[in-house]
């Protein structure tokens, strides 16, 4: 009995082991796990293509709302342009038409005007046309030595101004600035000749036309204008009408 207790006492002190196998990951389940992984990279790569799809149409929306911007700009350029130059074909065929209406008078005029080498008598109410004359040039363009019917330097402008009304005046301001006579800047006339620089060496003349103002064809930049004698006082004046 003894030896029976001892025995049972020893099988009783041994601890009891107990094993937990894992599953075995079989050819099916391996085969889920990549088709698994398979799906999730398919998904962000359709992800990453739909992200780039929408960025390029994104930008490609953004350079058509520019270009379409652009395009507006460019076609509103070119409306104003077309707009001016019609403009200014306009005003330049009623320049011409008004010329032609001056040329006309002074052929007229001319038949009963006495010629000379210097200045000849002027037709009755002449001053009016002169002045009628210069003002359908305004806005010309200033290119020494030019003499119409588009283009001036001072001299020639002067000279084909009172030509309209049979007034033969030498080409040059030089020479103009001796013609007629001599008239104090205090009591100047419209149609009066002014000239800046000496006497018999002017450098430019222009004609008063009243109110303080003259016209000329005065630079290249500016070319036939109006301008305020205040702004730029005359040396002397000539009367030839």
């Amino acid at each position: 009995m003894a030896a029976a207790g001892a025995s049972a006492s020893a099988n009783a002190a041994e601890p009891v082991t107990q094993t937990i196998e894992l599953p075995t990951l079989t050819a099916d389940l391996s085969a889920q796990v990549a088709q698994s992984a398979a799906a999730t990279q398919q998904a962000a790569a359709n992800y990453e293509l739909r992200a780039e799809r929408d960025a390029a149409a994104a930008k490609a929306a953004a350079e058509a709302k520019k270009d379409l911007v652009e395009a507006k700009k460019k076609a509103e350029a070119k409306k104003k342009a077309a707009e001016a130059a019609r403009k200014a074909a306009a005003e330049r065929a009623a320049r011409n038409a008004e010329r032609a209406t001056l040329t006309a008078s002074a052929s007229s005029a001319s038949t009963s005007a006495s010629a000379s080498t210097s200045v000849s008598a002027p037709a009755s109410g002449s001053v009016a046309t002169v002045i009628a004359f210069l003002k359908a040039q305004v806005g010309d363009a200033y290119v020494m030595g030019a003499t119409g019917p588009n283009a001036w330097d001072c001299s020639s402008l002067v000279q084909a101004a009172y030509k309209q009304v049979g007034v033969d005046l030498p080409r040059v301001s030089q020479d103009q600035s001796m013609a007629g006579t001599d008239v104090p800047l205090s009591d100047i006339q419209v149609g009066d000749i002014l000239y800046w620089g000496g006497k018999g060496s002017a450098y430019h003349v222009g004609v008063y036309i009243g109110d303080g103002q003259y016209l000329d064809a005065a630079n290249p930049s500016k070319g036939v204008v109006i301008q305020d004698l205040s702004g730029y006082p005359a040396s002397g004046a000539v009367r030839v009408l």
